[in-house]
């Protein structure tokens, strides 16, 4: 602890001298360049003594090793039944996966109680105790054709990388098109100061043809009077799916490629992911840097273990505006 706290006051003291000599620094984005990689140590020291509840050893999932990123970064996930069910620790995995990305687009919030928004809540606390903070928004349940399949999405982001720039929206225009109508916002990026669009989507199941919901995203951008767009989600097919030719042809991609990202309920042979339906599709200005999937489950004695938190893995992409 000793050593820990001559670190943290090593570096606000470092903050001192950085702000007291910005004179000779020539440019803000320079300035917001310093600032950005002085936040970044900060988080280092701090993670190094996160808040952790008493998790078993035998239970506990560390995702694979995150790359550290230069640009923004959106991940995406389908947290399943995000609700009362999810148990503290469990909370706290999701965040150890989560914690290094920009923003974070959550699908399937259970929205038949006020436990959905709670579990956001927990999830976001999580966040705030691991070195940045965070904020986060919460959509109204969806106008689905039952309250079986309504849900909830969320948007978590860190105010240091992005801020939003009006109250996040369901689609209601369209809302009797989808069986759960996509939430979009609008984020600016703090770095760029280009303004970007978001939408968040948890698409019918595969058997009820998500394609007849899928091509109605096509004219987002021109709703939306925007370059910069992104579709997060579950799309319940592939980005082979035919349903995506008019999107690519209008200059679309698919961040995350021949990728699954669905768990089984049992492995076999060895195998425990399933369908590649997640994914995070853009438009032709938005540069992509990198994407996957984060794989939390790792073999398959802890598969039991990792569907308590999920039967999907998060995607994300790094990425700037052109």
């Amino acid at each position: 602890m000793k050593s820990y706290l001559s670190r943290l006051l090593f570096t606000l003291l470092f903050i001192s001298v950085e702000i007291s000599c910005q004179q000779h620094i020539s440019s803000v984005d320079e300035v917001l360049h310093k600032a950005e990689s002085i936040l970044a140590e900060i988080e280092s020291v701090l993670n190094e003594h996160e808040y952790q509840p008493e998790i078993k050893k035998a239970d506990a999932i560390k995702a694979d090793s995150i790359p550290r990123f230069k640009n923004l970064t959106l991940a995406s996930w389908n947290i399943q039944h995000l609700g009362r069910s999810k148990t503290d620790e469990e909370i706290w995995e999701m965040a150890q996966i989560l914690r290094h990305f920009d923003i974070i687009a959550i699908q399937e919030v259970v929205a038949k109680d006020p436990a959905g928004a709670q579990a956001v809540a927990r999830l976001v606390d999580a966040l705030n105790r691991m070195g940045f903070q965070w904020d986060y928004r919460i959509s109204d349940p969806t106008k689905s054709p039952s309250v079986y399949m309504s849900e909830r999405y969320a948007f978590i982001w860190k105010p240091s990388r992005v801020s939003i720039q009006h109250r996040a929206f369901l689609d209601s225009e369209r809302e009797e098109l989808f069986y759960r109508e996509p939430y979009i916002a609008a984020f600016k990026s703090r770095k760029e100061n280009k303004t970007f669009y978001v939408a968040n989507y948890h698409s019918r199941k595969h058997n009820d043809k998500p394609q007849e919901e899928i091509i109605h995203l096509l004219d987002y951008p021109e709703r939306w009077n925007t370059p910069y767009f992104l579709i997060a989600g579950d799309f319940n097919t592939s980005e082979t799916d035919v349903v995506w030719v008019p999107f690519y042809n209008k200059g679309f991609k698919s961040a995350v490629q021949n990728t699954k990202t669905t768990l089984k309920w049992k492995c076999s042979e060895g195998v425990y992911l399933n369908h590649p339906i997640d994914n995070i599709y853009y438009t032709s200005q938005v540069k992509l840097h990198q994407a996957s999937s984060v794989d939390f489950v790792g073999s398959c004695e802890n598969l039991d273990h990792a569907r308590g938190i999920s039967d999907h893995l998060p995607v994300y992409m790094e990425f700037s505006l052109e």
